[in-house]
């Protein structure tokens, strides 16, 4: 019988430590207001936490894009998944703001960055000839289904026996996921005596090149196409877990739903986060990125405009439903820009300092979210701030060369799509 290629294995073990990891990100979402009525801290405090939190999560992205390059992607997902359970076992004692601020936005955010998107990226590009944008569809799934799964299971535990709790799950999660990154995790098919997944026996001189060319960081910060795709992403955060990930079930409450139900709501966007994410995987190995981008921008645009309107259950399942499809499905696109225009050996490092700008856009969403609604009673200007955001990003990512920098400048450089 055929044995099983080991890419595979290794998509399924980061796959469990993404989902892990990940899902510390939507637990914002059904602590916040525990954490109002136990301490009694407001909102834009505990925004705060969660936008430090969100900060450093993308400085663990930057971190781990260049360990990755040097020390491989096992050593730092474990280091990642190990700094995410320690940090939520210290949350657990926390009773000023400033050890949660410490604790939940230094040391979970650094753990969460290391172990996620930069991770996932890097897997599908040093494990697979073909498939890469599936690849980091799927690895980006992991991310939807822990709303999927997690985020009604935390909110059924906080209602029964406190948000420590829910926390709890997590840390368990976490700890049940180092093992097998520990045993099964590689850092490249060469160490276990493989190829890249749908490789040909021979590689050719131009796949060799392919895989070979990279381009300084120092170089590709003084592009165009860097900015424009760092200045997207960043508009993707502030319009994704930095907004809707911290705020939509306070909204949801706000707006007289019950925690369970806002909670239903999120999972039923995770369900169709995957969905969307497979998709954009796929859709990303056959189309243009780019237009798959400004697609993604201009339907999320359209339904943040409409959340601030939503009052009745169906409503609210119906925006789930629509901004779910869209959530992670930049991120294939995305990385696979970074590929073909600054080169796969420096996708780590290049991706991970545009991650930055991501988690930067959902850090300030995050805090400006809290600190609107104290002030004004409502989420309603943060939310039609994210739907011209939208409107912005369509035009950044319709901007991008997609040619390859060191031939940009002539005539005969063609796009290569999916990395």
């Amino acid at each position: 019988m055929r044995r099983l290629p080991y890419a595979y294995v290794v998509v399924a073990v980061t796959f469990l430590a993404v989902f892990a990891t990940s899902s510390v990100r939507g637990a914002p979402g059904v602590i916040i207001r525990p954490l109002e009525l136990e301490f009694g801290w407001d909102r834009a405090s505990i925004s705060l936490a969660v936008a430090v939190s969100i900060l450093t999560f993308g400085l663990g992205g930057i971190f781990a894009g260049g360990a990755v390059e040097r020390f491989g992607p096992r050593a730092v997902t474990s280091f990642g998944v190990l700094f995410v359970a320690a940090g939520l076992a210290a949350t657990l004692t926390a009773t000023t703001l400033w050890q949660l601020y410490l604790y939940w936005g230094v040391v979970t955010g650094i753990g969460t960055g290391a172990a996620g998107s930069v991770i996932g990226a890097t897997i599908a590009h040093r494990w697979f000839r073909t498939h890469r944008g599936l690849v980091v569809g799927i690895l980006g799934g992991a991310t939807s289904m822990g709303q999927l799964i997690l985020i009604p299971t935390m909110a059924a535990v906080t209602v029964a026996v406190g948000w420590r709790g829910a926390l709890v799950v997590l840390i368990a999660l976490s700890a049940a996921v180092l093992l097998p990154v520990l045993v099964f995790l590689r850092d490249r098919p060469e160490d276990v005596g493989e190829t890249r997944f749908g490789e040909a026996a021979v590689v050719s001189a131009a796949e060799h090149a392919a895989d070979g060319r990279s381009t300084p960081l120092r170089l590709a910060i003084r592009s165009r196409d860097f900015w424009l795709l760092a200045g997207s992403f960043f508009i993707c955060g502030y319009t994704s877990n930095g907004l809707i990930g911290t705020h939509l079930i306070p909204h949801a409450v706000d707006h007289g739903f019950t925690e369970v139900t806002a909670a239903g709501a999120m999972a039923l966007m995770g369900g169709m986060n995957l969905v969307g994410s497979l998709a954009s995987g796929w859709l990303t190995d056959r189309f243009d990125p780019r237009r798959l981008l400004a697609t993604y921008y201009g339907l999320r645009a359209l339904s943040l405009a409409a959340l601030p309107l939503i009052f009745d259950v169906r409503s609210l399942y119906l925006f789930a439903i629509l901004y779910g499809l869209d959530w992670i499905a930049t991120v294939p696109p995305t990385a696979s820009l970074v590929s073909s225009i600054f080169g796969r050996a420096s996708l780590g490092t290049i991706y991970g300092v545009i991650f930055f700008g991501h988690m930067l856009g959902a850090s300030i969403a995050a805090y400006a979210g809290g600190l609107f609604h104290d002030l004004l009673g409502d989420y309603h200007l943060i939310f039609i701030s994210a739907t011209l955001m939208g409107v912005v990003a369509i035009g950044l990512v319709s901007r991008i060369d997609v040619r390859p920098r060191e031939a940009a400048a002539g005539p005969e450089a063609a796009p290569v799509y999916g990395g």
